[in-house]
């Protein structure tokens, strides 16, 4: 009888394990989509890769970009910034944006994806 409860008693502690498991897998795959969707615009995209080359300011995406105006790649910076794959850096009257360690990784499989 000792042996049979010793069982349940580990196969409940497996199961409760698994479900732990399963829980972290899910919260990871959510986190993932949320980052895709991060960059599920064209522009958002492109401003990610572009600064996966170096930092730029506004006036340097803007050029790099061409046809997007100043407050629209403003706007796709807070974006990206609140999905915090990339963070500004105050220089002067410029902020000048870099991806995070988040960013990084994104851009990298964004970049064997387009190869």
């Amino acid at each position: 009888m000792a042996a049979t409860s010793t069982r349940a008693s580990a196969s409940s502690r497996s199961s409760k394990t698994a479900a732990a498991a399963s829980a972290r897998h899910l919260a990871e795959i959510r986190r993932v989509a949320e980052l895709l969707k991060q960059v599920s615009d064209p522009t958002r995209l492109q401003v990610l890769l572009l600064l996966s080359e170096k930092e730029r300011n506004v006036t340097e995406l803007c050029a790099d970009l061409g046809s997007q105006s100043q407050p629209a790649v403003s706007h796709h910076l807070a974006l990206l910034r609140h999905g915090r794959l990339i963070e500004p850096r105050r220089s002067g009257k410029h902020n000048y944006y870099a991806l995070t360690e988040a960013g990084r990784e994104l851009a990298q499989v964004v970049e064997s994806v387009v190869g």
